[in-house]
């Protein structure tokens, strides 16, 4: 039974793993930037790629209108967001309790209503210790935003998650953070996860109802985002 257990906890968090990096794990994909400016140019972007970037201390992408074109490199501070596929990205700063690779990175809008919810993934550590071992509890987590600059804040839970063989502690954490905008921003914790999620899902009365029987929370809030996307396309069919 315990082994089951374990199992299944472990898969859990490899479902969630790959529910938020998808857009992080392919090199050149096709999608469109905004720039500070509000330009907007599609064409192939390829997020974080090795090297050093133009401004220390920044992530960046790479982008080619085409795979014929030669790509150019484009700092995290020239950007307002990027999309790739259905995955929408902003610029975010680190929070001053954040523990980011760079001051400046990229995160994830997951809802995009009045109270958004948002993911940032941290950049792993060189190699791993051999295998996938969750952890709740104990880091420091990131902000994440949308819709506007700012600071979020908050002392993270979060959810690491080292991958890869070899030594060294690899590994990425990822955090959730809700708030009308990166400025305001605040961590989705165990303690607040089931009012603040009926709030973020507060417009389905069912997802609510499931959220307070407890049968989500943040090991699996990979499925009650889907659901509730799902519960949402179910009015417009």
């Amino acid at each position: 039974m315990t082994m089951k257990l374990s199992l299944s906890l472990i898969g859990t968090f490899f479902c969630l793993f790959t529910s938020v990096d998808v857009s992080y794990a392919q090199k050149w994909q096709p999608g469109h930037f905004t720039d500070v400016k509000g330009n907007m140019e599609a064409g192939l972007i390829w997020v974080k790629p090795p090297g050093k970037g133009p401004i220390k201390d920044e992530a960046f992408i790479e982008f080619r209108e085409n795979d014929k074109e030669n790509p150019y490199k484009l700092s995290a501070s020239d950007l307002k967001s990027f999309v790739i596929g259905r995955d929408s990205f902003v610029v975010a700063a680190e929070p001053q309790t954040g523990n980011w690779q760079y001051g400046v990175d990229f995160v994830k809008v997951v809802i995009d209503d009045d109270i958004k919810l948002y993911v940032f993934k941290s950049a792993g550590g060189s190699g791993g210790d051999g295998g996938i071992q969750p952890e709740i509890g104990g880091g420091v987590g990131g902000g994440v935003g949308s819709g506007g600059s700012g600071f979020g804040g908050g002392v993270g839970a979060g959810i690491s998650i080292p991958i890869g063989g070899g030594g060294g502690g690899g590994g990425h954490k990822i955090v959730y953070y809700y708030g009308e905008t990166t400025a305001n921003m605040k961590e989705l914790t165990p303690v607040n996860f089931v009012d603040i999620m009926s709030d973020v899902m507060g417009d389905e009365p069912d997802v609510v109802e499931q959220i307070h029987e407890k049968k989500y929370n943040l090991t699996n809030i990979d499925k009650l985002v889907a659901y509730f996307k799902q519960v949402q396309a179910s009015h417009v069919n």
